[in-house]
């Protein structure tokens, strides 16, 4: 019983390793989509058309390189901590649709499913202390 009390001692320590291991690869995917420019975004934006939006491609392009690189970033430091874990979880359903509909089954929208759902996890269980929102 002892070894469980103290285990649950680290469940900060844990989501901080979690928060910079996870918002850290969003950064490293999000930011050259990001710096990509209207070109990129426009191409990007595209992948909306899975989910039957065919409207403003540009913008919905640039949301998602902002989703994964800022909202990655604020993932790391807790700050914002929930709306940016929305809008990475968003960012991913569609990267995932996109895979579904390109014809890459399972084994394409893996990754975007299994990223997604642990940031649905941390959306619940929050940022922990050694976090900004904490502060």
């Amino acid at each position: 019983m002892a070894y469980f009390s103290k285990a649950y001692n680290y469940k900060d320590l844990g989501l901080l390793i979690g928060r910079i291991g996870l918002g850290g690869m969003m950064i490293f995917h999000g930011l050259p989509k990001l710096m990509g420019g209207p070109e990129k975004w426009e191409a990007l934006g595209g992948s909306m058309q899975s989910l039957g939006i065919t409207f403003l491609p540009t913008f919905w392009g640039f949301m998602a390189g902002f989703a994964e690189g800022i909202g990655g970033l604020l993932i790391v430091l807790g700050l914002l901590f929930r709306p940016a874990a929305i809008l990475i979880i968003l960012t991913l359903i569609v990267a995932a649709a996109s895979h579904f509909a390109g014809g890459d089954g399972w084994k394409g929208a893996a990754h975007a499913i299994e990223t997604g759902l642990a940031f649905f996890v941390l959306f619940f269980v929050g940022p922990g202390k050694y976090s900004v929102d904490k502060r």
